[in-house]
C-alpha cells in the first residue's frame, strides 16, 4: 500500500435548520464493510494516540467533533491530514502506521473499522513495520 491509497472521502450532507446529517454505508462510501466503531474522546491536547500500523485492517477516521491530526506513513513517506469536519473522512489502508494528535479541546476522533479488534493484525513497533514494508 502507498500513502497515495489514504485520502479524504466526502460523505453525505443532509442539510436541515434543525441541524445537519451524515451517515456512512459500508461498500458504499468506503471500500470495506464495517465490522467495529470506535472512538476516541477526552484526549489531553498534548498527547498522542495511535503510533500503530495495522497488517489488513482498513479504517475511516472522522473528526466527529473538534479538531486533531493524522500523521500517516507507508515505510517511505509520511502525510499530515487536519481533520476538522464531520461531513468527510480520512480513508486509512491496510499497512499504514498512523499517529493522531493536536487535539483540540472536546475533540471526539470517530473510527469505522474493517476487522474486529484482533490484537495479531498490529504492529506496535515502528521498526518492524518498516521491515515489513520492504518487503511488500
Amino acid at each position: 500500500m502507498s500513502i497515495d491509497d489514504c485520502k479524504f472521502i466526502d460523505l453525505p450532507k443532509i442539510s436541515d435548520p434543525r441541524g445537519n446529517l451524515t451517515f456512512v454505508e459500508g461498500k458504499n462510501h468506503i471500500p470495506f464493510d464495517i465490522k467495529r466503531v470506535y472512538y476516541l474522546y477526552d484526549v489531553p491536547g498534548d498527547s498522542e494516540r495511535g503510533a500503530h500500523g495495522h497488517k489488513k485492517l482498513q479504517q475511516l477516521i472522522i473528526a466527529a467533533s473538534g479538531s486533531f491530526d493524522v500523521i500517516l506513513d507507508d515505510g517511505s513517506s509520511q502525510k499530515r491530514f487536519h481533520m476538522n469536519r464531520s461531513y468527510y473522512g480520512l480513508y486509512v489502508s491496510s499497512m499504514m502506521w498512523r499517529d493522531i494528535t493536536n487535539f483540540s479541546s472536546g475533540a471526539v476522533c470517530l473510527v469505522l473499522a474493517s476487522e474486529a479488534y484482533d490484537e495479531l493484525d498490529y504492529y506496535r513497533d515502528y521498526a518492524k513495520f518498516k521491515l515489513a514494508t520492504t518487503k511488500i
